[in-house]
This record gives C-alpha cells, sequence and structure tokens, in this order.
C-alpha cells in the first residue's frame, strides 16, 4: 500500500513519535492529568476487596530451561514475565523476580527461581514502568543475559547491569526496527502506552511491544497497552503470529484506565485483530494495580469471549478505535476459548507444532 493510500489512522502509526525529548503516541495522545488521578485515588472503588484473591501456582523449579534438548515451553513467571524456551534457547519477557512493583507487593512467589535463567538467556523490555522494569532483577539475572529495550533505555539498563556485563549485551530500537540475534530476529513494535520513573522525566523513554521470530514460531509480546489500531497493522505486517502474550488486567476504573490498559474485552478483540493462533494473557494476578480484584479479569475474559466482544473489531477509529484489516476473524475464529491458554503462575505449557 503506498503511504500516501493509507488511512489516517495506519500513516499515524508509521509518523515521528519523539517531540522536545519527549516521545508520544501519534494516533492520539494521553489527556489525564494529576487532578484525574487524585480522582480516581479519592473516589470510590465499587469492587469488595476484602477477600483474598485465589490465584493458581503451579511448583516449579525451571530446571528444564537449563537443558537445550527439552521442548519448546512457555512458563508463566507472572504479571508480565514468561520464559520462553524455543529450540533450546530461552527468552524473558519484562523480567520481574522483584518483591514489589515500586509500591505494590507481589501477591504470590514468582513462578520459577530467578537462578533457574541460563545465562545464554536474553530479555526484551516494553518499557521503564515499575511492574515491568525491575532494578533489582537486572541487577541479579546472570551477566550474560542479552537485552532488547525501546529507545532511551540503554543507559539505564548499562548503569545497573553486573560489572562483568559487557555493553554490548544491550540493544535499543524504535518501533518497525528489526535486529538479529542467531536465528532469531527481534522486531520492536507500537503500543500504547506511555513511562515514567523517579528517576526519569515522563514519556522521556519509549514503550513498545515485541515481535519475537526463532523461524520455528512466532511470539508477539504487548507489553502494557491500550487497544488501539496497532494491532490490525502487526496483524497484517507480522502475520502468522503463533503465540500472543497480551494483557487482561489493572483496568478499572474505564474512564482512567481505557487509554493506557485493555480491559479483557479489549484483549480479546486485540487477539483477533492480530490473527493469532494462542492468546495467553497476563498481567493480572501479581500485583494490585487498580480497583478491580487480581483474580476477576480471567472471568470477565471468558465471559467476553462467550458473548463475542470484540468480535466486531474492524472498524476504522482514532486512539482506542479498531483499526480494521488482517486477522480479524480469520485466524482466531471469534468465540472459541479453547485458544486462550490461562497460566497458572509457574504452570509449564507445551504449545507443540
Amino acid at each position: 500500500m503506498h503511504p500516501d493510500t493509507r488511512p489516517t489512522w495506519q500513516t499515524a502509526l508509521y509518523a515521528p513519535h519523539r517531540a522536545r525529548g519527549r516521545y508520544f503516541n501519534p494516533w492520539g495522545q494521553l489527556s489525564r492529568g494529576l487532578l484525574d488521578l487524585l480522582r480516581w485515588k479519592l473516589g470510590h472503588n465499587p469492587y469488595d476487596k476484602r477477600r483474598a484473591p485465589c490465584v493458581p501456582v503451579a511448583p516449579n523449579d525451571g530446571a528444564y530451561l537449563a537443558d537445550p534438548g527439552a521442548p519448546d515451553s512457555i512458563t508463566w513467571v507472572g504479571h508480565a514475565t514468561f520464559a520462553v524456551q524455543d529450540g533450546g534457547e530461552v527468552f524473558l519477557t519484562d523480567p520481574h523476580w522483584g518483591a514489589r512493583a515500586l509500591v505494590p507487593r507481589r501477591h504470590a512467589p514468582p513462578g520459577i527461581p530467578l537462578a533457574a535463567v541460563p545465562a545464554e538467556a536474553f530479555a526484551v523490555l516494553s518499557h521503564n514502568h515499575y511492574d515491568h522494569l525491575d532494578a533489582w532483577t537486572v541487577a541479579r539475572l546472570p551477566p550474560g543475559v542479552d537485552w532488547y529495550a525501546p529507545l532511551g533505555l540503554a543507559g539505564w539498563l548499562r548503569r545497573r547491569l553486573t560489572k562483568s556485563a559487557a555493553p554490548a549485551a544491550v540493544q535499543e530500537l524504535d518501533w518497525w526496527q528489526s535486529i538479529r540475534r542467531g536465528r532469531w530476529t527481534l522486531t520492536c513494535l507500537p503500543a500504547q502506552h506511555w513511562s515514567n520513573r523517579l528517576d526519569s522525566r515522563r514519556n522521556s523513554t519509549l514503550w513498545c511491544s515485541w515481535l519475537l521470530d526463532s523461524g520455528r514460531r512466532r511470539y508477539y509480546f504487548a507489553g502494557d497497552s491500550g487497544y488501539f489500531p496497532g494491532f490490525a497493522e502487526i496483524g497484517r505486517r507480522c502475520a502468522p503470529i503463533d503465540v500472543a502474550f497480551l494483557p487482561i488486567g489493572a483496568y478499572e476504573p474505564r474512564w482512567f484506565m481505557t487509554y493506557p490498559h485493555m480491559d479483557p474485552a479489549d484483549a480479546w478483540r486485540a487477539f483477533l485483530d492480530l490473527g493469532a493462533r494462542w492468546m495467553v494473557p497476563m498481567h493480572w494476578g501479581t500485583f494490585d494495580l487498580t480497583d478491580e480484584p487480581i483474580d476477576l479479569p480471567p472471568k470477565v475474559l471468558f465471559e467476553a469471549i462467550a458473548t463475542g466482544a470484540g468480535a466486531g473489531a474492524g472498524s476504522a477509529g482514532g486512539a482506542g478505535g479498531a483499526g480494521g484489516g488482517a486477522g480479524s476473524a480469520e485466524g482466531a475464529g471469534t468465540t472459541d476459548p479453547v485458544r486462550v491458554r490461562l497460566l497458572a503462575i509457574g504452570e509449564r505449557w507445551l504449545p507443540g507444532a
């Protein structure tokens, strides 16, 4: 498609996204501010969170990660952290083994010990929020781990890696850029989010999602994102996607969270847009970040699938609107919960051929 004939939303996905030292989403920017945050925090939470959450946990020592002959597998460590073994190699997504995400504490121990991560593993980062980028973990993973991050995070990582880690172990990419790592092709892709930490300015580092292509299987890791037209475009550009790791939690209240965080129905809609074979839900059950109970998102997800929520994705729109295009129903089916692999923390799934 010639750039001049693209819909406006599609053109925006490829547009410049940095001005005056800060990154932004060209298809529509976040308009919430401090007063909105105070309105949320000081307002009434309609959910009763007195009951202890029930999040399944599967004991797992992770020893198989050190075996190059082990079958391909996906293990949920918790929140947005997965350990994926493919062809004897291991990659991590947003590695977080820490006890807290700045303030919120971890509700269940990590699904596998940090010591189980092999020295030759590599990691992808989506952005710098504390529930995705953990300084304690970065400093304690094996020094041989290679890191791939969106623009602006390489310096932060290098300052916190152990002294034995070579500077070349950190690579940062812009949206739509790819890099080769042996048989792997890693592509940094857009997401609808933002960035901020106590030690860096708001939006001074980029946020992203990732496609990781091993040559035998393609994995899409959404990181953190609201629903936006990019999912359809990524589905069109990156097909076929085998496994899509999509966030389903930290979504209430919707008036405040719609832009940066999908709810379960949005995540299902994104899965249909992507046209992926499998959906692996994440971003639930670990840190209590928003109003809804941390064990609620899976129930809401399967209710959304049963009622066909998201099956109508495909109408063009701006920020938070549908992107249309590839994958809406053909690759995934519109109400097929069998394509959703809901894992317990520590559970190991073998996706097979």
